[in-house]
């Protein structure tokens, strides 16, 4: 469907509903961006973020001139500029980019275009107030810092669908280009109050629910006098407490959604001027200020999973790494990377080395953030690869090195193709249901392991036996190739994950679920029927009761110890179900972990939160029994895969580490001998042949 023509009432488009990404999909012939092929998929990538918008053209050719020395050969640019391509509406002044890029082209430079849809330039905000904040307490906010836009108003989409047209009509087929971008980091900005918002979400709950009837039910109205007699009763619910849960969720659901319909404007620019390009955007998803279900819809508007990489550890990052690249068959990349960072100027081989974690799970592209460092604006002390002087900085010569490196390791089988026989679940919806911000609601009080400590716990567990693991919405993919799929923690259980689920199971699939998961509906209600909720004849079990012990949880996973900080436990009633272990220090010695056959597979629940000592001996009793071998042995912290039977080993500790290894190997990247024992140092990387 097209976008609204510009000349719409305001009362019509006040009152429209938010765009459904559904119906934004194109008539264009050309593919999703999830199914763009490229040529360059066996290429390696190493460069920066560049601004031009602050530099001379002296200081650029000057740029450029370090950029070629250093061996890069991508930028990413275009990115928070809005108003350096369009200074007035209507009005695109592209010759000072023109230049840019053409520079950099004849530099052997590629370059990934950003569309720069946020933050919107001041110009936008005086002529069109509706793209101003209004926050829960209706006070209208200037756009102060970035992402202060109201993205769901009509204004907004109009204009920023102008901005792609006119970008990608002059650059989608510039020979310089290979990517484009969408709105840097468009799941970290801002949910909106305004009476305009009220109306587009009230709009939004009649398109959803139809009735007041079945918004009272979604809602429970009938606790504490709240029930709804007429849509103009409706307020936005508050995004920070108080109020009841219910509503939140559909608020954040909303958010998501307005978040979607504007990556699929983008999109569709994309289609329509570059099809043959794929899409790689900085979008995080995750960020906890409004976030999206990008795991819903990422296919829509993702050919590469790509994100900011700025984790100080490995289960984070490697974690993130796989959640944005979801199901996605193609390799990740770092549109982002730390260089330095906020307040910190940088350590040597860091970059280097988690440039090769990075290798490890399957990416293609590292930038760095960024070329220079900034004089000006929000990010004065983060420190980029040029100092506040222009002085090339050690970073710059370490960044060269890591482009001359990968040079030599794309003709080594990178990027290399993940091995995905396990699938951990993760759910947008899920996060925010187990996360009320008003202080009185007792969920807060229930979940004391964050959500999203329950995944890195399931997720360290079986990729620190140098297994690639997948992170998708299993209720929005195909679960069959994976030979074993974990849920930790998922609160909020929704039909379509709960029959995915049981089609697995029945199907020969295996199927590992954790304490606090499928409690509640839809709805962000609890489920009125034995636990877990639309699951528990899968399981063979009911849960009901649930304790906190003094002190660690300590017991045995078959022959196999454990012990957890975590002091939550369900207590688990089998039916048909066995037990697999118990709780050794609780009265009554509760099982700890159970296992249910149901039709050709299992089903297997842990009555505490994910925990790696917990979850590992689980993993580790189905690697035989499922076909999965692990990767190479490796103390914790570091990480190895085997590519072109070499192997690469990568030192994420932050300490020294021995590795034992079998006879005498050769060190392609120290060019030293190693005989049965590897030497890394902290951020220490090898390739053995």
């Amino acid at each position: 469907m097209n976008l609204k023509p510009v000349l719409v009432s305001a009362l019509a488009l006040l009152s429209a509903p938010a765009f459904s990404a559904v119906s934004h999909a194109q008539n264009t012939g050309a593919p999703p961006a999830g199914q763009v092929q490229w040529d360059d998929k066996d290429k390696l990538y190493v460069g920066t973020n560049y601004q031009p918008v602050d530099r001379t053209q002296e200081q650029i050719t000057y740029d450029i001139g370090l950029m070629k020395k250093a061996g890069f050969n991508v930028v990413r640019m275009g990115d928070l500029s809005w108003d350096y391509f369009q200074p007035a509406e209507g009005v695109f002044t592209f010759e000072a980019f023109d230049s840019v890029i053409d520079q950099m082209h004849a530099a052997g430079i590629r370059v990934i275009l950003d569309i720069p849809g946020q933050p919107a330039p001041m110009w936008l905000h005086h002529e069109y107030p509706g793209v101003d904040l209004v926050t829960q307490d209706g006070v209208r906010l200037y756009a102060a810092e970035r992402y202060m836009d109201n993205i769901s108003d009509p204004d907004y989409l109009r204009l920023v669908s102008d901005l792609a047209d006119a970008m990608l009509k002059r650059y989608g087929n510039h020979p310089a280009v290979i990517a484009i971008g969408y709105n840097n980091e468009i799941g970290n900005g801002f949910m909106s109050y305004s009476e305009a918002d009220k109306v587009r979400f009230v709009s939004w709950l009649k398109e959803k629910y139809g009735t007041l009837d079945n918004l009272n039910s979604a809602w429970a109205t009938q606790r504490w006098a709240r029930t709804l007699t007429s849509w103009d009763q409706i307020e936005i619910p508050y995004g920070d407490g108080p109020g009841p849960f219910e509503r939140y969720l559909d608020l954040r659901r909303y958010w998501s959604e307005a978040t979607i319909d504007v990556l699929m404007i983008l999109e569709r620019a994309r289609r329509k001027y570059a099809p043959d390009k794929p899409a790689i955007s900085n979008l995080w998803d995750s960020s906890d200020r409004k976030g999206f279900d990008y795991l819903s819809t990422h296919r829509d508007y993702v050919t590469h999973g790509a994100h900011g990489y700025y984790n100080g550890d490995a289960i984070g990052g490697g974690f993130e790494t796989m959640m944005m690249r979801g199901a996605l068959p193609t390799p990740s990349w770092f549109v982002e990377f730390q260089a330095g960072g906020g307040g910190y100027y940088g350590t040597r081989g860091r970059s280097r080395m988690w440039g090769y974690f990075g290798l490890i799970n399957g990416a293609q592209g590292m930038l760095a953030w960024t070329f220079n460092s900034h004089l000006g604006g929000e990010e004065q002390a983060l420190f980029g690869l040029i100092d506040h002087d222009d002085t090339p900085s050690w970073k710059l010569d370490e960044w060269g090195a890591i482009a001359e490196e990968f040079r030599m390791m794309a003709k080594m089988g990178f990027p290399r193709e993940l091995n995905q026989e396990v699938a951990i679940a993760y759910s947008f919806e899920a996060k925010v249901a187990s996360a009320p911000k008003s202080w009185s609601n007792t969920v807060a009080q229930y979940i004391t392991t964050p959500y999203m400590e329950q995944a890195h716990n399931a997720f360290a567990a079986v990729y620190n036996d140098n297994i690639d693991v997948a992170v998708i919405n299993i209720g929005h993919e195909d679960l069959s190739p994976y030979k074993f799929v974990v849920v930790p923690g998922i609160y909020l259980m929704d039909q379509a994950s709960a029959d995915a689920i049981r089609t697995y199971v029945e199907n020969g699939g295996t199927v590992i679920m954790t304490a606090f998961s499928a409690k509640v509906d839809e709805t962000n209600q609890w489920f009125n029927t034995p636990l877990p909720g639309r699951l528990s004849d899968v399981f063979g079990l009911k849960t009901n009761e649930f304790y906190r012990h003094y002190g660690p949880l300590n017991g045995k996973v078959g022959d196999a110890e454990f012990s957890t900080p975590i002091t939550f436990y369900e207590v688990l009633v089998p039916s048909t179900a066995k037990v697999l272990g118990r709780i050794e220090n609780v009265d009554g010695k509760p099982p700890a972990v159970t296992v249910n056959t149901f039709g050709k597979g299992r089903a297997i629940y842990v009555a505490t939160p994910a925990h790696p000592s917990v979850m590992q001996p689980v993993y580790q009793g189905l690697y035989e029994k499922l076909g999965i071998k692990p990767g190479p042995k490796t103390p914790e912290g570091v990480y190895a895969r085997v590519v072109d039977g070499r192997t690469l080993y990568v030192n994420a500790s932050y300490g020294p580490k021995d590795v034992m290894i079998d006879g005498r190997k050769k060190g392609l990247l120290s060019g030293k001998t190693w005989d049965g024992t590897l030497h890394l140092e902290p951020d220490g990387v090898e390739v053995l042949e």
